[in-house]
């Protein structure tokens, strides 16, 4: 199973006082979850006041400290509009960007997201789309670079974990459907965390976690850091367990697939 590790988004360390946060944290969290059985790092930077940002000094500083221990890591970031002003800083701010990401993803569900694609693929970085809604999924396939995509990423938005794994389920069965060959990553929110990674296994799909998604376990403990989330993944992923309570199987989720 290709696992990959969501080290901090825009957790706090108030949240959890081991959320990575400054260049060197994250870094280290990078190597930490790769020997913990990540295949990549998907990360945050943050401004010297917590915030998110993709400033290119700031991403520069974040990658440097990555690639001083651990240069064969794959590692990649964000371009969400939550990060800048709008639209057109944001593809400002991505087309001077001095040190590359391996990766970037772009959400369909926000405004000009093809045009941001388009420059992730033109300044040679892999493009990651995402969807969140089913709504979001035409916009995404009638993007100049749907055929680009390492992975598309299917992140639902809804709450209640028997109707997120249907949701993703759902949009997998389009995009699919659609003739989309590259992989699929399901991953969740909070309580749709660990049931979207059981669906993402029964279905032979991508996942990810890691403390930008949710802080607990399995078994509803808090994780001490993200090697213990990845661990746990990586358990799931051994074992094939059945659904549980807490993950629907496809039946109970609407057997869309």
């Amino acid at each position: 199973m290709f696992l990959k590790a969501a080290v901090n988004g825009g957790r706090s360390q108030a949240e959890r006082p081991t959320v990575p946060v400054t260049a060197a944290e994250i870094a280290a969290d990078t190597l930490a979850v790769l020997s913990a059985g990540a295949d990549v790092v998907h990360f945050h930077v943050r401004d010297p006041d917590g915030g998110q940002t993709i400033r290119p000094e700031a991403l520069s500083e974040v990658l440097s400290a990555i690639r001083a221990v651990a240069p064969d890591a794959v590692v990649g970031t964000t371009t969400g509009l939550w990060t800048c002003s709008g639209p057109e800083e944001r593809y400002q701010l991505v087309m001077s960007w001095d040190v590359l990401p391996d990766f970037a993803s772009v959400a369909f569900s926000e405004e000009d997201a093809a045009r941001t694609a388009e420059l992730v693929v033109k300044r040679g970085m892999a493009l990651e789309s995402a969807v969140w809604t089913m709504a979001d999924v035409p916009h995404l396939l009638a993007s100049p670079t749907l055929h680009d995509n390492i992975r598309i990423l299917i992140e639902p938005v809804e709450e209640d974990p028997a109707e997120a794994v249907a949701a993703a389920r759902a949009m997998a069965t389009r995009i699919q459907e659609a003739g989309v060959t590259c992989p699929l990553l399901y991953h969740g929110d909070g309580p749709t965390v660990w049931p979207l990674v059981r669906a993402a296994i029964e279905d032979g799909h991508e996942t990810r976690v890691g403390f930008e998604d949710g802080t607990d376990l399995p078994d509803g403990t808090e994780a001490t850091d993200n090697s213990a989330l990845i661990r746990a993944a990586r358990a799931l992923a051994a074992g094939q367990p059945g659904p549980r309570a807490d993950a629907p199987s496809r039946r109970e989720a609407g057997d869309v697939l």
